[in-house]
């Protein structure tokens, strides 16, 4: 059985919203982490070598960060359709969206978050509204970043404006877009 290590109210809710979604089998056990504000601990049960969570184990495999798992667990349950399979049209964007977010989206947000800025950072990661940009493209022609289709993508994407609402920047469309993927994710609604 698929394992998923978790710790509530951090990154890995949005991986129990969709083993939900899925309609998985998965063993969900809470772990606890060290919190942002100091508290909490490393717990010694948790086998990810940085103590973190998500942390998804399959027999003898593994598969740590966020954009990983969200894959993993996508190809394994194709038939909830929240991911375009090998072959299938809007598979490769919808790869791209998920190494978008762990390689830029949540780097950008994170170092906002703390106050960092640098030239580096521009030239390597670009900026904010560069970033806000990119997720606006696909908004102006669909509700999805995959057009008409929600995937686990958007889940991944909108998952930090969820969290954090001070984060979540003005423009309309992506205020629109994080509150349709809330009530897709309340409503329990994989696909349309």
């Amino acid at each position: 059985m698929i394992t998923l290590y978790h710790s509530p109210q951090s990154r890995s809710d949005m991986i129990v919203d969709l083993v939900r979604l899925l309609g998985a089998e998965i063993e969900i056990r809470e772990v606890t982490i060290v919190r942002q504000d100091g508290s909490g601990a490393p717990d010694p049960d948790n086998p990810h070598p940085e103590k973190k969570v998500p942390y998804l184990v399959d027999g003898n495999d593994y598969v740590r960060e966020r954009g990983a798992i969200v894959l993993y667990l996508t190809d394994a349950y194709p038939e909830a359709k929240l991911g375009p399979t090998v072959g299938e049209n809007g598979r490769g964007a919808y790869l791209s969206w998920l190494s978008w977010y762990q390689g830029v989206m949540e780097p950008l947000l994170i170092l906002k978050w703390a106050g960092v800025s640098h030239p580096a950072i521009e030239s390597g990661l670009r900026d904010e509204a560069t970033m806000l940009e990119r997720l606006v493209k696909p908004l102006r022609a669909g509700p999805w970043l995959l057009g008409e289709r929600f995937s686990a993508a958007d889940m991944l994407c909108a998952s930090p404006f969820q969290w954090f609402k001070d984060l979540q920047p003005a423009e309309p469309l992506i205020r629109e877009w994080v509150e349709r993927c809330a009530v897709r994710i309340k409503a329990g609604q994989p696909s349309e």
